[in-house]
């Protein structure tokens, strides 16, 4: 099988491979806090698991909008005025499934083949392969 050139150019996902070996660290032992994946070290609290099982049952199990429902985007904008005290209309919310596939789509979006992509340093280990990915050439500018 031949793989695009937009693939072969990537590196390993730093993230996934240090999310690897505290894996494998645990498995052999070692008491391991990993900040690697993102995900947390407990359990999915039990509302959750059964809000998830009602919907479910409920028969909510076909695609959404694109951008979120909107129940959730109105629940987040209450949420945002409540506790931050940030005003936000749900036409003004985007609900993804995550940062990378939003940041994917965004990059997608704006960087052209040459483009130039300035990114501070420190930075998260995934921008620039979706600098490479797209196409961009990174320009990494330290910071302090």
């Amino acid at each position: 099988m031949t793989y695009s050139s937009r693939i072969t150019n990537l590196q390993e996902s730093a993230t996934i491979a240090i999310s690897t070996l505290a894996t494998t660290l645990k498995a052999q032992g070692r008491d391991i806090l990993s900040f690697s994946a993102g995900e947390p070290d407990f359990d999915t609290p039990e509302p959750i698991k059964l809000a998830a099982k009602a919907a479910l049952d409920e028969g909510f199990t076909k695609y959404t909008q694109v951008a979120g429902i909107p129940e959730l985007k109105q629940a987040i904008a209450k949420k945002l005025q409540r506790e931050n005290s940030l005003h936000y209309e749900p036409k003004q919310i985007l609900v993804s499934n995550g940062a990378k596939q939003s940041l994917f789509n965004v990059f997608q979006a704006l960087i052209d083949k040459g483009d130039e992509v300035i990114i501070p340093s420190p930075y998260w280990v995934t921008y620039p392969e979706l600098v490479t990915y797209s196409g961009g050439s990174n320009v990494f500018i330290e910071t302090n």
